[in-house]
């Protein structure tokens, strides 16, 4: 395994997994680069058949200076993941901000998933690939957004907004795979007269899954008396 720097997640502790020592403003861009580059190679042709050479030019990188921020394949291939998860929590937690009630909250956020979806698809093909190459970088990007997930659905339950009687962790992990499949059948899957993929998902889709989340989490007749 190469993942030991990886695993606490560069994209926010910002140090090189080859020299274990902080990026400066330009090591940070130059990283970047990689990350970005590396994202499309993965996307375009897999893990198996990218290689560093091809990511680096995709770059306009140097090969050797490469290894001064990561030392393998293997180690960038983690490192995108984890960018990429650190990426599309932010782009759901910011679009959730402002909201008032969790179904706004639901909502909004699943806007801001299938909104980073639709201009990262490499999210899908990677993140599967991370099942084969790194189980355990791929059980983390799972586990940091149902964590999140998790806590949000606790608070609503305490305030009334969600069926008390709903276990959250596995209310997360049922909701976080019904936003997956719903991103891979509406922006992964679909094309346009002319093969194109959509900038966004269909609000019509959009709004049908909202009414399904929202029927399945709101609160029943009588909740309130469980709380005591």
């Amino acid at each position: 395994m190469s993942m030991s720097d990886e695993l606490v997640d560069p994209g926010e502790a910002l140090v090189s997994s080859a020299t274990g020592r902080p990026l400066t403003k330009r090591g940070e861009a130059t990283r970047r680069r990689l990350l970005e580059a590396a994202e499309l190679v993965f996307a375009d042709q897999g893990y198996h058949e990218a290689s560093i050479v091809k990511i680096t030019e995709r770059a306009g990188i140097g090969l050797g200076t490469f290894y001064l921020y990561f030392d393998s394949k293997q180690s960038i291939f983690e490192a995108l993941v984890l960018d990429l998860n650190r990426r599309v929590r932010h782009s759901m937690s910011e679009a959730m901000s402002g909201t008032t009630t969790r179904l706004e909250a639901e909502r909004a956020g699943f806007a801001g998933f299938f909104r980073f979806t639709a201009q990262h698809p490499a999210l899908y093909r990677v993140v599967r690939e991370a099942e084969f190459v790194s189980p355990e970088v791929l059980r983390m990007h799972y586990t940091r957004i149902v964590e999140g997930y998790e806590a949000g659905l606790r608070a609503a339950q305490a305030s009334g907004d969600v069926d008390r009687a709903l276990d959250p962790e596995t209310t997360a992990w049922a909701l976080m795979g019904m936003g997956e499949l719903i991103g891979m059948r509406f922006l992964l899957w679909e094309r346009d007269a002319d093969g194109k993929p959509p900038a966004e998902l269909d609000p019509v889709v959009l709004d049908g899954m909202t009414r399904f989340i929202d029927n399945a989490l709101a609160p029943r007749a009588g909740d309130e008396k469980k709380e005591g």
